[in-house]
């Protein structure tokens, strides 16, 4: 599991494991870790982790946040980067892999989806095999004795060998269904866009985006970016993540779009 090291000029102070899915860092007390230091602004930044990932979004803080020193909005955090508030510094470590990169979280959004719905994957069972099944049958038969010979009882015939039932054939697993956004409003209405992948965000860099993840039970969609939180169904969303269902309708940085299963 992640975890935040928080040190000042070099000495250890105390360690955060990113357990929640939205961690506040700010000088107030409310905040999930609290620096109290007036170069801390009172919320002054945002972790938000999905599965393995986690985003840093700086909250309009006074004197900004600094990742690896550089000053940064919003950053996908990988393991061993140093995240700066003030003289006060936060080291991220993550043992597990990452589901995607920076670059990936930049580009992967609503409004420079692909032209074309991809393709419709065939699904393929991954266990299937052939079974070659050999009957299997015995017969014996009684010798007759040659004809000079005394006679002999012939032997009684070997009972023969039930056949062998064919085995059941495999169970075919039945495909989880994939879910799939559909563009209902602006440019690209109608486009597909697949959610294979196990995070996909959404929305626009600077005005609002929001993350898909793609977990065993289920597709959750979670705040990320933005004043702004998302509406499913007509009703706005607060910070925790939210399951989606079949054909729920989503409005995201003045995008419609409808999340559907295919089977």
């Amino acid at each position: 599991m992640a975890k935040l090291i928080l040190s000042l000029d070099g000495q250890l102070i105390k360690d955060f494991t990113l357990s929640k899915e939205r961690t506040t860092i700010g000088r107030k007390p409310h905040n999930d870790i609290q620096i109290d230091n007036l170069a801390v602004s009172g919320e002054h930044a945002i972790i938000m982790t999905i599965l393995n990932d986690s985003f840093l979004e700086d909250l309009g803080s006074t004197n900004g946040t600094l990742v690896n020193g550089q000053p940064v909005k919003k950053h996908f955090l990988q393991s061993g980067d140093t995240v700066e508030i003030g003289k006060y510094k936060l080291k991220y470590m993550n043992e597990a892999p990452a589901n995607m990169s920076q670059a990936d979280f930049e580009k992967t959004m609503v409004l420079r989806a692909p032209a074309a719905a991809a393709p419709k994957q065939e699904v393929r069972n991954p266990t299937d095999t052939q079974t070659n099944i050999q009957a299997i049958s015995d017969t014996g038969a009684a010798v007759a004795p040659p004809a000079s010979a005394p006679a002999v009882a012939a032997k009684p015939a070997a009972a023969p060998v039930p056949p062998v039932p064919p085995a059941a054939p495999p169970m075919t697993p039945v495909a989880a269904p994939m879910g799939t956004i559909q563009i209902l409003s602006g440019p690209n209405a109608g486009k597909e866009l697949p959610l294979a992948k196990p995070l996909t965000t959404l929305g626009k860099p600077g005005v609002q985006v929001a993350v898909i993840a793609k977990r065993p039970h289920g597709y959750f969609i979670t705040h990320v970016e933005g004043a702004n939180f998302p509406v499913v169904n007509g009703k706005t969303l607060d910070a925790q993540a939210h399951q989606l269902g079949d054909h729920d309708i989503i409005e995201l940085a003045g995008v419609k779009m409808e999340f559907f299963l295919k089977p």
